[in-house]
């Protein structure tokens, strides 16, 4: 069952780390095995909402997901993705981006190097959006109490996330002028470039939170009609099976999944760039995670079992603020990927085994904490 469900994830793995190690020896092989854990922990959530809708489909509609649906996240936000922000941000066309990743890559790394600032921003923001909705709504499970409780609170204000977003985006891009100008002015320039693509990283994460909401009501709007062609069906002694699911609602399904799943792979394709520049590595890693997000995925629909582990969203979600911090940062400063790498890793692991310690204690207890009265095993696992 584990290898049927996850062979084709293991044989990329394999593949794409010997890749690796042929196109830059050692280093790039921890980079994408970074890349690979970070893509996969980031994406954990997406594979648990995934797997809840993939389960109202029909065979067809999951077939069709795991395979056009693999294309598309795979192929189009993994590797296409990074291609056109590299692209477009050192104002170079895809082939000729891709071309010098290969060809020249000392004058590829100082063009990048050059649009770093823009790209760190514009991803530092939409990274930094998904983290402050999060820590900013009520939650009846909460991890670290101790901040998020009173974040929770202040989350009732409305746009505070927005807010919040902005002054850090203003604070960085002042700080940036400031530096610029103290060191001669050669990037003073840049300063407003940062803010712009710092708001269009606010802007594309509205539209995609936006895209998601009408695709998610539509959603809704279908399978209530449904229900009700069903009832119908069986008050009139018709069969129901011919009904459900024979309207719009499969096919909203699977729109509303592929924009959640661009919307759950931007996190882990800005995050990439806090710890690579190389088209290649990221393309490597991002195409590993990417595959066993939709392995989890189909394990979710078969065996249901990996949403027990319920601090893991939260500790995804204090990686994604992580890196968006990072990003930032790495505006002004450089930081090593290693140390990049590692502290969305930490938090993941942390939020695992404060999971695994609260199912424990809750086992212990006799109780499932499926009601958000888990007071018992958070004291346990001391959050």
């Amino acid at each position: 069952m584990l290898l049927k469900t996850f062979g084709w994830s293991f044989a990329v793995t394999a593949l794409g780390l010997v890749a690796a190690v042929f196109y830059g020896g050692w280093q790039a092989f921890g980079v994408v095995a970074i890349l690979s854990v970070l893509e996969i922990s980031l994406s954990f959530d997406n594979a648990v909402i995934n797997a809840g809708i993939l389960k109202k489909m029909s065979a067809f509609w999951q077939k069709i997901f795991l395979t056009v649906g693999v294309l598309i996240a795979v192929f189009g936000m993994r590797l296409v993705f990074p291609v056109v922000i590299v692209a477009i941000s050192a104002q170079l066309g895809p082939i000729e981006a891709i071309d010098l990743s290969f060809n020249d890559p000392d004058r590829y790394k100082e063009l990048v190097t050059d649009a770093h600032p823009s790209i760190a921003a514009f991803g530092g923001m939409f990274l930094l959006m998904i983290f402050l909705d999060f820590i900013f709504e009520d939650r009846d499970i909460q991890w670290l109490r101790w901040i998020e409780r009173p974040l929770a609170k202040l989350g009732k204000v409305d746009m505070l996330s927005v807010c919040v977003a902005l002054i850090v985006l203003l604070v960085s891009a002042m700080t940036f002028a400031t530096h610029a100008h103290q060191h001669g002015g050669g990037h003073a320039d840049k300063a407003s470039t940062v803010m712009l693509s710092g708001i269009a990283g606010l802007i594309t994460y509205l539209v995609v939170g936006g895209l998601s909401g009408f695709f998610e009501n539509k959603l809704e709007e279908e399978e209530e009609r449904e229900h009700e062609a069903e009832e119908e069906a069986r008050k009139s002694g018709k069969s129901p099976s011919a009904v459900v699911l024979a309207g719009k609602a499969a096919f909203f399904m699977f729109l509303y999944l592929e924009v959640l799943d661009a919307s759950f792979s931007f996190d882990g394709v800005i995050g990439a760039f806090a710890i690579t520049n190389e088209i290649v590595l990221m393309a490597l890693g991002l195409g590993i995670g990417a595959m066993y997000v939709r392995s989890l995925t189909v394990y979710l629909v078969r065996q249901g079992t990996l949403d027990d582990y319920v601090y893991l969203e939260h500790g995804a979600h204090y990686a994604i603020g992580a890196l968006a911090v990072i990003l930032l940062v790495t505006i002004q400063y450089e930081i090593n990927e290693l140390i990049t790498g590692s502290v969305g890793v930490i938090l993941i692991g942390w939020s695992f085994w404060s999971s695994v310690r609260r199912n424990r204690a809750l086992a212990a207890a006799g109780g499932d904490g499926g009601d958000g009265s888990d007071s018992k095993a958070e004291v346990s696992s001391g959050v």
